[in-house]
C-alpha cells in the first residue's frame, strides 16, 4: 500500500524480517494494569491535543498526536464499551478492503494485539512486520485506553503511507469471541469510517491582545432532523452600525452529546449589495429557504470533524464589518445521522474572536481553480479524469502588489466525484512549490487547514489548481456547475495583505469546445445537435462516449487555449488582454507541438490522425478541418 510517493527510508531485509516477524502482546484489558510493549513508553493523556469521536454513538474516540522529528503519530483510543475486540485502521477511501489495521480480538480467554492487513477479499493476514507498536493498555472509569504508534512510512507494501490531507479511518466492533484472526469475517461485524487530517501543522499559537472579544454564531436550539444526511442554514446579523473588526481566531461550539453528529459547520458573510436578507431558519435544500440566500458566499470560518482552533497569522485579521461589509451572515452545518437519532436538539456554531485593534493587513481569501461552468466536463465510467484550472502570470502580474502575498492557509473543494486536488506554484515556467495537496480528497470532509509554512506569491508567479475525479458509477456526462451532482475545483486560499483580486480561475475557450462537438458529429454515427438555441449541458449528454470521443475531450482540455478570469471583488475583471490565453507549453492555435522524445502505444484519435494524415510522431492530433489538424497535445 505504500506507494512511489514515499519517501526514502531504511527498510529491513526479508531475511530480517522473517526473524523477527510477527508479534502477539497479550493484553490484560480487564485489569486496571499498564502493560508497556516493545518500544517507546506511552505518553500522557493529556499530550494528545487533536480528538475525535470514530462511532455515532460515541462509544470509540479517538486522540492523537504527531511528532515530525521522529515521523511517527502516536494514538490513543478510548473503548467506553469494550466487548471483545476492536479493528482499527486506514485505508485508501475508507473501504475495508486493501486496508492497514490495527487488530485487538479475544477468546473469551486472553486478548491479543497484532498488526493486519486484508486483502482485496476483505480477509485478515497477519502483517510479516509489525509496524503498530503497542505501547500500553490501561483500565479507566470512562473505559479502556489503548495507546500505540505508528511511523508515516514504514517500507512495508501493506502498510499505508501516511500524508497530508485526508486520512481514511476505518474501525469495526467485535461482539463475539474469535479464536483465531482469521476467524473474523469484517463483512458481519459492525463497523464504521471518520475522516481526519491526522498530520496537523506544528504551529505556534500567536499572542491574543487584551482587547479581545467573541461572538458566537449558532443554531437556535433546533432539532436534527432524523435522516443520515441534513444541511441546516441559520441567518443571523451584526449589531447596526458596527465597526470594522479583526477576526483573529475562531473555533467550534459543539453541542454535548452531539460530537458525533455535528460533521462541519461554515459561516458565511452575505453581499454587500444587498441592504438586507430575510431571516431563515431551515434545511438548506428547502424550497422554503429564500433565494436570496445563495448570495451569502464569502467564508469568515469553517470547521470540520477533528479540527482544533483556527489562528490568523500575528500580522493579520480578517476583517469584517465597517463600511462596505454586509451585516448579515449564513451558519451552516451539516449534519451526520447515521443512526437516525429523533429529538436530538442541538445549539452548535462558532466562536469568533475578535479585535478592534487592527493588525497590519487585513487577511483576503483568492479563489483558484475552474470557473463554475458546463465547458468543464467530466465523461461517465471514468476512474481518474483530471481538470486543471490556471490563475495565470498574467493575471497575478497585473494584479499582485510589488512584494507579493503570503498565503497562510488554504481550503479546498469539489463536489461529489472529487478524488484528489493539488494548487502548485509555478515559476518561470518550472514548479517551486506544492501550495496545498490532498491525494485523498473527500467531498464530505472539508476544512480550512492552515498551511505547514507560508507560500509566497510574487506577480508573475502562476497558480495551478488540478482535481482528479471518479465517476465510473455515473452513466452521462457531468458537467461544471453550483449542482451537488455537477462539479467544481476550487481552492480558496487565506492570504495577507488582501488584494483587489478575488478570484483568478480559468475554463476552456468554448469556440474550441463547439469544434469539439462539430468533430463529435463529423466523426460518429450518432449525431450531438450543435445548434445555438441547445445548452452545452445537452450536448455533453448526447455525445456517444466511445474511446475516440474521450481521448479527444481530454486532449482538448489539456492543450486548447483557456478563457482567463482574472476579477476583483466587485466582479470587475483585470484586463488581461483578450480574455483568454494559451498555456505555457501549447502549441499555437494554428501550430503543431513535437515531442519525438516521447514515445507511447497510440490512442483511437492519434491511430486516426496519423492514418488519415501521416503526420510524423506528435502528443496528439486534434482534427479541425477536412484539410488539416490542430495539434492540441
Amino acid at each position: 500500500m505504500q506507494t512511489s510517493r514515499s519517501k526514502p527510508c531504511p527498510c529491513p531485509s526479508f531475511k530480517l524480517r522473517e526473524v523477527a516477524s510477527m508479534y502477539f502482546t497479550m493484553v490484560a484489558v480487564f485489569l486496571v494494569i499498564l502493560v508497556v510493549a516493545l518500544q517507546g513508553s506511552a505518553p500522557r493523556g493529556s499530550d494528545f491535543p487533536y480528538k475525535v469521536p470514530l462511532d455515532p454513538q460515541g462509544l470509540l474516540e479517538l486522540s492523537w498526536n504527531v511528532s515530525y522529528p521522529q515521523q511517527v503519530v502516536h494514538f490513543q483510543l478510548l473503548l467506553r464499551d469494550l466487548r471483545f475486540g476492536l479493528l482499527f485502521g486506514m485505508s485508501d477511501r475508507g473501504e475495508f478492503e486493501n486496508a492497514d489495521l490495527a487488530v485487538l480480538w479475544s477468546d473469551g480467554h486472553n486478548s491479543y494485539f497484532g498488526d493486519a492487513w486484508s486483502d482485496d477479499k476483505g480477509q485478515l493476514h497477519m502483517d510479516s512486520q509489525q509496524d503498530y507498536q503497542l505501547l500500553g493498555a490501561r483500565r479507566a472509569p470512562e473505559g479502556l485506553y489503548l495507546l500505540f504508534r505508528r511511523a508515516f512510512s514504514t517500507c512495508d507494501p501493506k502498510d499505508y503511507l501516511i500524508e497530508d490531507g485526508t486520512v481514511h479511518l476505518i474501525y469495526g466492533i467485535l461482539e463475539k469471541p474469535v479464536h483465531s484472526l482469521h476467524a473474523i469475517n469484517i463483512s458481519a461485524i459492525h463497523r464504521g469510517l471518520q475522516r481526519v487530517q491526522l498530520l496537523k501543522p506544528n504551529i505556534t499559537v500567536p499572542e491574543l491582545p487584551n482587547d479581545m472579544k467573541t461572538m458566537e454564531i449558532r443554531a437556535p436550539n433546533i432539532v436534527i432532523p432524523s435522516q443520515e444526511t441534513t444541511y441546516w442554514c441559520y441567518m443571523t446579523e451584526l449589531p447596526a452600525d458596527f465597526p470594522k473588526h479583526h477576526i483573529i481566531m475562531y473555533e467550534p461550539v459543539v453541542t454535548a452529546g452531539n460530537e458525533a453528529l455535528v460533521h462541519h459547520m461554515e459561516v458565511f458573510q452575505c453581499a454587500a449589495e444587498f441592504d438586507s436578507f430575510p431571516h431563515y431558519n431551515g434545511p438548506c435544500d428547502s424550497k422554503m429557504k429564500p433565494d436570496r440566500l445563495n448570495y451569502c458566499r464569502h467564508v469568515l470560518a469553517a470547521w470540520a470533524m477533528g479540527a482544533q482552533a483556527f489562528y490568523y497569522p500575528k500580522e493579520a485579521g480578517l476583517a469584517f464589518g465597517g463600511p462596505g461589509s454586509s451585516r448579515y451572515l449564513r451558519l451552516e452545518i451539516h449534519y451526520h445521522n447515521p443512526l437516525v437519532f429523533k429529538g436530538r436538539h442541538d445549539s452548535s456554531g462558532i466562536r469568533l474572536y475578535y479585535t478592534a485593534t487592527l493588525r497590519r493587513y487585513d487577511a483576503g481569501i483568492m479563489e483558484l481553480g475552474l470557473v463554475y461552468t458546463p465547458v468543464m466536463a467530466i465523461p461517465p465510467g471514468e476512474e481518474a479524469f483530471i481538470l486543471t484550472g490556471y490563475c495565470t502570470d498574467k493575471c497575478t502580474q497585473l494584479a499582485l502588489p510589488a512584494a507579493g502575498i503570503r498565503i497562510f492557509a488554504s481550503q479546498l473543494h469539489t463536489h461529489l466525484a472529487g478524488r484528489k486536488v493539488v494548487t502548485v506554484l509555478s515559476r518561470d515556467g518550472k514548479e517551486r512549490q506544492v501550495v496545498n495537496a490532498d491525494g485523498h480528497y473527500s467531498p464530505h470532509f472539508q476544512e480550512i487547514r492552515m498551511l505547514k509554512e507560508l507560500v509566497a506569491v510574487f506577480p508573475g508567479d502562476e497558480l495551478i489548481t488540478t482535481c482528479t475525479y471518479n465517476t465510473e458509477d455515473r452513466s452521462r456526462a457531468t458537467v461544471g456547475g453550483f449542482g451537488i451532482l455537477e462539479e467544481m475545483c476550487v481552492n480558496y486560499v487565506h492570504y495577507y495583505p488582501q488584494t483587489q483580486l478575488e478570484l483568478c480561475k480559468s475554463a476552456v475557450d468554448p469556440g474550441y469546445l463547439h469544434r469539439y462537438f462539430n468533430l463529435v458529429n463529423r466523426f460518429n454515427d450518432e449525431e450531438v445537435c450543435t445548434c445555438p438555441q441547445v445548452s452545452v449541458p445537452q450536448q455533453f449528454f448526447s455525445v456517444p462516449w466511445n474511446p475516440f470521443n474521450r481521448d479527444v475531450l481530454k486532449s482538448l482540455y489539456g492543450f486548447a487555449p483557456i478563457s482567463m478570469h482574472c476579477n476583483k471583488s466587485s466582479a470587475v475583471r483585470f484586463p488581461v488582454g483578450t480574455g483568454f490565453t494559451t498555456k505555457a507549453s501549447h502549441s499555437s492555435a494554428t501550430g503543431c507541438l513535437r515531442n519525438p522524445s516521447v514515445t507511447k502505444t497510440l490512442s483511437p484519435a492519434q491511430t486516426w490522425c496519423l492514418k488519415q494524415y501521416g503526420t510524423s510522431p506528435l502528443w496528439m492530433l486534434w482534427p479541425d478541418s477536412i484539410r488539416g489538424c490542430i495539434c492540441i497535445k
